[in-house]
């Protein structure tokens, strides 16, 4: 994409170190092989929800592994103590809608924090691409919020 390659050379002529890394899309086997580790479960009791998974994702490993999280978050993955394994809701997940681009799957999550944290995080952005720990709890703290896990 074009607008990419000209933002990339933009920040290496200002001297900003850039590291490109290149992700193919995962075939059926591969996304089934990651949900089976994934899940701790054979891939031939994955296969159904893999299935799903690579038809809404197209492979893409960021898709994947945000649809993954998303899923659990929204409980159309969960581990049942009473089975002791994964289970998953397969018409829920295959009538579910996903943006298009990873861009947009990602503004749709950010969108979905409460205010509070949507700030924090704002806050956060402001020191860049990392940050010690010890500004994290102080933020917390401040806030009175949890932002780590």
């Amino acid at each position: 994409d074009d607008d990419n390659r000209l933002f990339i050379e933009s920040l290496s002529d200002l001297g900003v170190s850039v590291e490109t890394i290149k992700m193919t899309l995962m075939d059926q086997g591969s996304l089934n092989d990651a949900v089976s580790d994934l899940l701790c479960l054979s891939p031939r009791l994955t296969r159904s929800l893999s299935d799903i998974v690579h038809h809404k994702t197209k492979g893409n490993p960021l898709f994947f592994s945000r649809l993954m999280s998303s899923l659990i978050t929204e409980g159309l993955l969960q581990f049942r103590l009473s089975c002791r394994r994964w289970v998953w809701d397969e018409e829920s997940i295959q009538s579910r809608k996903i943006p298009d681009d990873v861009a947009e799957f990602f503004t749709h999550a950010i969108g979905m924090l409460s205010p509070d944290h949507l700030n924090a995080l704002c806050t956060l952005s402001c020191f860049g691409a990392s940050i010690e720990i010890s500004v994290i709890k102080i933020l917390e703290e401040g806030l009175e919020l949890q932002l780590q896990k």
